[in-house]
């Protein structure tokens, strides 16, 4: 597994685990250990997003504009090798 492939499952790994925390909050919204338990995953997954941006562009059109420019584009797209 490449470096790239490895910084974008820890962004799969915590964002589903961040997921899955809130689908189990709708139904225990008194958990405290799941509420700390998202609270944790939410800002692993915003560090691994963060990360994996810095290095290799934007993963969500949310952070597409680069300084002044549109960067959703620069990158290669799935179907030609990229992420």
């Amino acid at each position: 597994m490449s470096e790239q492939e490895r910084m974008m499952q820890a962004v799969y790994t915590n964002g589903f685990a961040a997921d899955d925390a809130r689908l189990f909050l709708d139904t225990h919204p008194q958990s405290r250990e799941a509420l700390d338990y998202y609270k944790k995953k939410i800002e692993l997954y915003k560090i691994a997003r963060n990360r994996y941006e810095e290095k290799y562009g934007p993963i969500s059109v949310e952070n597409a504009a680069v300084g002044d420019r549109w960067g959703w584009a620069e990158q290669r797209w799935p179907w030609e090798g990229g992420e």
